[in-house]
């Protein structure tokens, strides 16, 4: 058996046994559950709703944000996790909060070159920020703001991804944050990941970001500015293409109604900044929060909402809906981002809450994601499922170790 068909034969023992279900299911409930992708409820939809008519003026350092922070700490604590608040001060001596819970994975396990196999930690972090672009004394008073885009439909896949969570299985130890000050220079992210280890920042394999995934015409997953560098541009995007493979394989846009896209739109500029012409093509210039784990060379896959089917980088804009054209197409960051406006607007005609759409797709793309596994090692169960082919004469070990190496 060649080397190529061991590795695929790994990979097929890794994504049937990291994330399994807890609990034993019937068979017509396996079969039913199959056939509904993402079928979340309204869970999600309805705490985005509720967060941003809560706390709608939730500018980052303001009491408003505090409040919104003591929101997310609580609505974890329901859902059954133990809740680390993380504070930090700018410069005026103002303070912000990341809200984190942290579920432990069952590992992986991968050999060395001598095919002997050692436990391997993995960590996949989910983040958004809860923060907004205004204070009350901001907003116009006849505007009805309250960010439900930016960023409480984030906020809301954090939660639903976090109560979904429970239901499975995962060789991954994965950290949700919900960053306070994103609007501060990713201030919140920031702070997260330089309070990291070394040994836990380079434990990272991937970081997940979502942000304002409401407002824009169409939903994009996008790499960071790392894969640029084409040196590394596979490596820093095969996690995006994982999730573009989940959004295609489980049918989710005939199914559900939800396309995951690429920024296909192929335009030559400097994107970076590094005075290179680069192909404008699966990154975007939209930054968030994985801006730090982006600049740490670490892959990210990034989330949001908008239209990048233009010919220059300065023509796009999130929307070219024409009920929404007061700030120029522009949702996010404008008195426009408000659930009163979005939800009369983009509500469809056979009724589908386009908001549950797009927050239980995201969340089940990032959850199914991980079902792809580690790319450097196996679980724990494909390990046992790989020592018996072994002791069956079905695999060589010697060929077996090679697929499940440690890398670097």
């Amino acid at each position: 058996m060649t080397k190529k068909i061991l590795k695929t034969v790994a990979a097929l023992m890794a994504s049937c046994f990291i994330l399994m279900p807890l609990g034993g299911c019937s068979d017509d409930e396996e079969a039913e559950k199959s056939l509904l992708p993402a079928d979340y409820g309204t869970y999600g939809a309805d705490f985005a709703r509720e967060f941003a008519q809560a706390c709608p003026y939730r500018k980052a350092f303001s009491e408003g944000e505090a409040q919104a922070g003591q929101m997310i700490k609580e609505e974890f604590e329901e859902l059954g996790y133990e809740v680390e608040t993380q504070t930090f001060s700018n410069v005026y001596g103002s303070t912000s909060a990341n809200y984190i819970i942290r579920i432990e994975g069952d590992g992986f396990l991968a050999a060395d070159d001598e095919g002997n196999y050692s436990d391997i930690r993995k960590t996949v972090v989910i983040g958004a920020h809860y923060d907004d672009a205004y204070s009350s004394s901001e907003v116009p008073s006849d505007y009805s703001y309250d960010g439900i885009s930016d960023n409480a439909s984030g906020i809301a896949t954090l939660m639903t991804i976090a109560k979904e969570i429970q239901n499975y299985k995962t060789g991954f130890d994965v950290v949700i944050v919900a960053f306070g000050a994103g609007s501060w220079d990713f201030m919140g992210a920031t702070h997260f990941y330089n309070t990291l280890s070394s040994a836990e920042q380079q434990s990272i394999e991937v970081m997940y970001c979502i942000d304002s995934i409401y407002s824009g015409d169409k939903v994009y997953a996008s790499a960071g500015f790392n894969s640029l560098d084409l040196s590394q541009k596979y490596a820093m995007r095969r996690k995006l293409y994982q999730a573009y493979d989940v959004a295609y394989d489980n049918t989710l846009a005939s199914t559900n109604g939800f396309s995951l896209l690429y920024n296909e739109s192929n335009i030559v500029a400097d994107v970076n900044g590094d005075g290179t012409d680069d192909v404008y093509r699966e990154v975007t210039v939209h930054k968030s929060d994985y801006v730090p784990f982006d600049e740490a060379n670490i892959p990210i896959v990034f989330f949001d909402s908008g239209d990048y089917f233009f010919d220059a980088l300065d023509d796009m804009k999130e929307t070219k809906n024409l009920n929404l054209q007061e700030f120029g197409g522009m949702i996010r960051g404008t008195y426009l981002d408000s659930t009163e406006v979005l939800d009369e607007v983009l509500m469809t005609e056979d009724g589908t809450d386009v908001l549950q759409t797009r927050i239980n797709n995201v969340a089940f793309v990032i959850l199914e994601s991980l079902l792809k596994g580690s790319d450097y090692g196996i679980t724990h169960e494909a390990y046992d499922a790989l020592m018996a082919d072994i002791q069956a004469g079905i695999v060589d070990e010697s060929e077996a170790a090679a697929t499940t190496a440690i890398e670097g």
